[in-house]
């Protein structure tokens, strides 16, 4: 009788280490690579979507329909297994680049820390919703066409200080570099990532000191303040010019709102013309007088700093040189006189030229 017992227990021993050793086996091939990293070429990479939501099961299915595990098995045991460790976190939806020679862990790893891969595009400051729907376009985001629609439908919602009434988000979409999930990039991603950037980084300059002027009429003249200053240095005269002519009920004498206006763009070579200033729009502030209806473009930080609470000039009017500074004058008779020698002297060149 205590022979068979014994016996008993030798077999079962036996079948123990067989089925430890059968399952040792499984799981080391399970959680090993599909393929070996010299069998890996640019062509083996997948991109992976992970939508938000996506339950672990469902992850490791397209992981290995894609060929980038062996099991599915494995990968519920291995997530199991993070959640018993007490591991923080979880799996994160986005975009993922993954190789068939990463290991089941790496992959896990790669997910569970959210490792998706960014794309990155940068606004500069002074561009307007045209610009950056074509450039957007043209990166492949979005159309144009789908962008602008989208800026015109505007998320009270999300961004309850945006001002009531206005017709488009111009002047709210904080120019900037970002970096974004690269197969999540969409318009409505962009405008939320970009009026997001406005409410930490504008409107607090807009918080910290009192202003005379609304939320609105502040972005509006920081827009225009962006378009005419080239140089840093004259920021704040600029500014304060179009405070004191604002003040004084004298209109802004603006190029950059009538070319906004009129959807054209002068140059030195073509610059604006006599009929062209002289064409009624809501955007003309030689004609009309005070502020434009809507900013004209995104302002930078430098120009909302600048346009927040201004001092007045003791200059009433600038014109450009074309060199990206300007002459200040105090009286109509010197601006007139700046305007006439830097026609003279543009004139001058194109005839050497």
């Amino acid at each position: 009788m205590r022979g068979s017992k014994r016996l008993f227990y030798i077999v079962l021993l036996a079948l123990s280490a067989l089925i430890a050793g059968q399952s040792w086996a499984w799981w080391s091939w399970a959680k090993s690579p599909v393929l070996a990293a010299a069998e890996v070429d640019e062509d083996s990479f997948v991109q992976v979507q992970i939508p938000a939501g996506t339950a672990s099961n469902q992850i490791g299915q397209d992981l290995e329909a894609n060929g980038l595990i062996r099991s599915t098995t494995a990968w519920k045991l291995l997530s199991r297994w993070k959640s018993f460790r007490g591991k923080e976190g979880g799996f994160q939806a986005g975009s993922y680049i993954i190789s068939p020679a990463q290991s089941l862990n790496e992959i896990a790893n790669t997910i569970w820390e959210g490792d998706v891969i960014q794309t990155s595009f940068t606004v500069p400051e002074g561009w307007n919703r045209q610009e950056m729907a074509e450039m957007f376009e043209a990166e492949g985001f979005t159309t144009a066409e789908e962008f602008l629609a989208l800026t015109e439908n505007i998320p009270y919602d999300r961004y309850p200080w945006l001002p009531e009434g206005i017709p488009h988000l111009e002047g709210f979409l904080y120019p900037d570099t970002y970096q974004m999930d690269a197969g999540t990039v969409t318009a409505e991603g962009i405008v939320d990532a970009m009026l997001s950037r406005f409410e930490s980084v504008a409107l607090p300059v807009y918080d910290a000191q009192p202003s005379p002027y609304t939320l609105l009429e502040w972005v509006t003249l920081s827009s225009i303040v962006e378009k005419e200053a080239v140089v840093p240095e004259e920021r704040d005269e600029i500014a304060g010019v179009f405070a004191r002519r604002l003040d004084e009920g004298i209109t802004l004498g603006s190029d950059p709102t009538v070319e906004y206006g009129l959807g054209i763009k002068q140059t030195k070579e073509v610059p604006l013309t006599y009929a062209q200033v002289e064409t009624p729009t809501p955007y003309n502030t030689y004609m009309n007088p005070g502020l434009t209806p809507t900013p004209i473009a995104s302002p930078g930080v430098a120009s909302l700093e600048a346009s927040v609470a201004p001092e007045f000039s003791e200059f009433l009017y600038f014109v450009a040189r074309y060199d990206g500074t300007h002459v200040f004058s105090r009286t109509l008779a010197e601006h007139q006189s700046a305007q006439g020698q830097i026609r003279d002297r543009v004139e001058a060149e194109s005839t050497d030229n």
